[in-house]
């Protein structure tokens, strides 16, 4: 389904470009100053990314993010052919993979781009060719250089743009991951102006030590609610919930049609408001940016039967940083359990 919708998006874009070539002979990355073509042109595929990079890159890059807003759905995200040209100017791209964002491999392909690419979905424990590196938290740089190795030997890297059955391509809401993901763009970035080397590495090591505050904050809850169960509409928080000590009791069949965006099979919904009707379940999180009839029915049984309910979403909400949206995150977890 993914690679038939990219070919779509590569039709579109081709028969967009030439007139948006007309139209855009100059990019926001030249802005005629002297100062921002000196800087290194990132590219996000949304401002989740684009903010973890701004923190990597400071003053020292430009960073454009494609997609910015709630009402945007990366997983059906299509790009026109201005977000074509921004790649082709771009120095680094930022995308997540993992089937989540494939029209970021749309726009590589379209426009040509040999800008170097980070994979966050590449870096997390559960990703396939990372088996095994769950058991050992400490191989920070080890894990962060076989991502980028394995990334490297994959020409054209499509492996990180389908679906995989069974993974969890929300890697933002991993702290650990995202924490590799700041070790990889400083590198990458290092790379590409050398004479800043170091000062991207200090930013990620200062980003990684805010990181480190998230993970205490979840730990906290891990000590007071350990095994608690949850009911997760869709499975954009799962990393972090699972990182909190929660248990999701949410039936995947109900989960999958909801982040896929198809109705969820009665047989389904009776069995998941029966596990809401359990009394077992503590707390029920939904998405900004996905639902339907079927997650308003869970969230009326949940308010019905006094159960919390509290929303994330998948892009970054205005105003806040990576860090202060996740640490609201947990915040709004923490409160919720502890009504």
């Amino acid at each position: 389904m993914i690679s038939n919708r990219r070919s779509l998006i590569l039709l579109g874009l081709a028969a967009a470009s030439t007139l948006a070539l007309a139209g855009c002979a100059t990019t926001s990355a030249a802005s005629g100053d002297g100062e921002s073509d000196a800087r290194l042109s990132v590219v996000a595929s949304t401002n989740v990314y684009g903010q973890i990079a701004e923190a990597v890159g400071g003053d020292l890059v430009d960073v454009t993010s494609i997609v910015t807003n709630e009402s945007q759905d990366p997983h059906s995200f299509e790009p026109s052919a201005r977000d074509q040209l921004t790649v082709a100017d771009a120095d680094l791209i930022i995308e997540n993979g993992g089937g989540y964002d494939a029209f970021v491999d749309a726009l590589i392909e379209a426009s040509g781009s040999e800008a170097h690419v980070v994979t966050a979905a590449e870096f997390s424990h559960d990703w396939p060719e990372n088996e095994g590196h769950a058991e050992d938290e400490h191989a920070g740089e080890e894990h962060a250089g076989e991502a980028e190795e394995a990334h490297a030997e994959e020409e054209g890297h499509d492996h990180a743009h389908e679906h995989i059955e069974g993974f969890n391509e929300h890697v933002w809401y991993d702290p650990h991951t995202i924490t590799h993901v700041a070790e990889a763009l400083a590198e990458e970035l290092g790379e590409l102006s050398p004479d800043d080397a170091e000062t991207f590495t200090a930013n990620a090591e200062a980003f990684a030590g805010e990181i480190a505050g998230l993970e205490t904050s979840l730990a906290e809850i891990a000590a007071a609610q350990e095994g608690t169960r949850i009911f997760v509409t869709e499975p954009v928080p799962v990393y972090l919930t699972r990182e909190a000590g929660l248990e999701n009791v949410t039936p995947d069949a109900f989960s999958e049609a909801v982040e896929e965006g198809q109705d969820v099979a009665p047989a389904t919904l009776l069995e998941s408001l029966g596990v809401l009707e359990s009394g077992d379940v503590r707390l029920v999180v939904t998405n900004t940016q996905t639902g339907g009839a079927e997650t308003t029915q869970i969230v009326d049984a949940a308010e019905a039967a006094g159960i919390p309910v509290i929303a994330f979403s998948e892009t970054l909400p205005e105003g806040q940083t990576y860090i202060s949206w996740m640490q609201a995150n947990i915040e709004a977890l923490s409160t919720a359990l502890a009504g």
